[in-house]
Order: structure tokens, then C-alpha cells, then sequence
């Protein structure tokens, strides 16, 4: 996916909300940290990670079992926004999601599926929930504290 004229990478020539929707999407690395739980202290804002996964995540593929309509199982899933991305509001994105690093104007990791060109790199590489996580459907609310992990908003490259 390089540009003809400069040979760089189009995330690397434009900017979160100058992409295709093709290139918006393949900028999601299939890691699935997104899609677990997390708490949110009120008073600091902090987020706090859980093993705990969304519904609707496949667990070893780390992908929506129905992406495409998400919503009627999922009311409340976040559809990433470019503008929101910039201005870091989604506090909760992991801090190797490609959204969150090139609004910070860094590089893709070197096993993101864009650079590697394959999708198992990501898994590989131990970034991805790939049989870590556990359903939500198994857990209430009220159990979410007994879950929390820091894991998931680690970023392994600093270790």
C-alpha cells in the first residue's frame, strides 16, 4: 500500500481523517485489546484493563464475529473517529494501536499486518488477547474489579 510517487506508506502521507475508509480500516491491527472491558476511575480518569472481552470477540481470531453489524448486539461499541483519535479521547486504546500512534505522529510496529504482511504477526509477536481473555458473558459487572490485569495497556516494545 505505498504511495506510486513517494514510495512511502499512505499512513505515513496522510493524516487519520484524509484516509479511505479502506485504509482506515486496514490501519487496525487485529489485536482485540480494544474490545475488552475496561474500568475507568471517575475522579482520575485512570483506565484499568480486564481479561474480559466483549461478546463479540472471537477469541482466537481476535476479530468481530459480525463486524458489520456490531451495534445490534453491542449498542454502545465505539466506532473510532478520526478527529476523537487526534484529540486523545479514547483514553482506553492500547498504546500500540495504529490509530493512537500515528495520531501521535510515530510508526507502526514492526509486526503490525502492514508492515510484516501477515496478520499472525500481530499474534506472534504476544501483542494480541489471542486465548488470554475470557466473555463477558460469563462475568457480571460487579466481578470486572477481580478481572483487572495490566497487560493490555502495556506496551511490550518498552519492556
Amino acid at each position: 500500500m505505498n504511495d506510486d510517487a513517494t514510495g512511502k506508506p499512505f499512513w505515513q502521507l496522510k493524516r487519520l481523517d484524509q484516509m479511505t475508509d479502506r485504509e482506515w480500516e486496514s490501519l487496525c491491527d487485529g489485536c482485540g485489546r480494544c474490545c475488552l472491558n475496561k474500568l475507568e476511575e471517575e475522579e482520575t480518569g485512570e483506565i484499568y484493563w480486564t481479561d474480559v472481552a466483549c461478546k463479540m470477540l472471537d477469541h482466537h481470531t481476535c476479530q468481530c464475529k459480525d463486524y458489520g453489524n456490531r451495534w445490534a448486539f453491542v449498542p454502545d461499541c465505539v466506532k473510532l473517529d478520526p478527529a476523537e483519535v487526534v484529540e486523545s479521547r479514547y483514553t482506553w486504546l492500547p498504546p500500540t494501536c495504529a490509530y493512537r500512534l500515528i495520531a501521535d505522529g510515530r510508526d507502526l510496529y514492526w509486526w503490525h499486518p502492514l508492515i510484516s504482511g501477515d496478520p499472525e504477526t500481530v499474534h506472534a509477536a504476544g501483542i494480541s488477547v489471542r486465548d488470554r481473555v475470557v466473555s463477558e458473558t460469563d462475568y457480571a459487572d460487579d466481578q470486572l474489579e477481580e478481572r483487572i490485569t495490566d497487560w493490555p495497556g502495556e506496551d511490550p516494545s518498552l519492556h
